[in-house]
């Protein structure tokens, strides 16, 4: 699939906060365009991760590991930025994994040059605090959710944020994202189909 770069900074511009010329031009010098498959794994647990990534297309999700168990908490999609959290800003090893679950089309950015970017035009750092801010409410949503709904409203409010979901991303990351299990899940979508 051939991307031309201008283009996903463009999106980034349009769906987030607008962005100068130059300072486009700029990002566009400090960025890097990658076209990977489905499967890939972008950050390994335990790996130190300086980079974030915009998703122009396709999917990927974060997960961790606990008791051999795959846990997923974070799924994003087209427009959506994903890193690993607290690498990114701690500067510790990742305590995700991030995978791809389609074939994905990402704009690669490090930290580093978030920062320059950020000192240098004032457009760029509105357009980060936007990014963190979004990342922050929609981890709270989940959290929210998580403590105080059943596990049918849980799946409806996946639902009504993310329709395709289900089409895109498999039941069993879906399950463990809303904390269920995927005989629960199984149960609340054939009720939802029979009725």
């Amino acid at each position: 699939m051939r991307v031309n770069k201008e283009e996903i900074i463009n999106r980034i511009s349009e769906t987030y906060s607008k962005l100068t010329f130059e300072c486009q031009q700029k990002l566009a010098n400090k960025s890097k365009v990658l076209v990977l498959p489905k499967g890939e794994t972008l950050v390994r647990q335990g790996q130190y991760s300086d980079k974030t990534f915009f998703i122009f297309n396709g999917c990927a999700r974060a997960y961790y590991l606990k008791d051999g168990k795959d846990i997923s908490d974070w799924f994003a999609f087209e427009n959506d930025f994903i890193s690993s959290i607290n690498s990114f800003f701690l500067n510790i090893p990742s305590p995700h994994f991030i995978e791809l679950l389609e074939n994905t089309v990402l704009l690669e950015i490090s930290r580093k040059d978030i920062e320059k970017l950020s000192d240098d035009f004032h457009d760029f750092e509105r357009l980060s605090k936007i990014v963190v801010t979004k990342t922050m409410l929609q981890q709270h949503e989940r959290i929210s959710s998580m403590q105080f709904h059943k596990a049918e409203q849980k799946y409806a409010n996946i639902l009504s944020i993310r329709p395709d979901i289900t089409q895109r991303v498999p039941l069993t990351h879906i399950a463990s994202y809303i904390g269920i299990t995927l005989e629960t899940l199984s149960r609340i979508r054939n009720l939802k189909n029979r009725t």
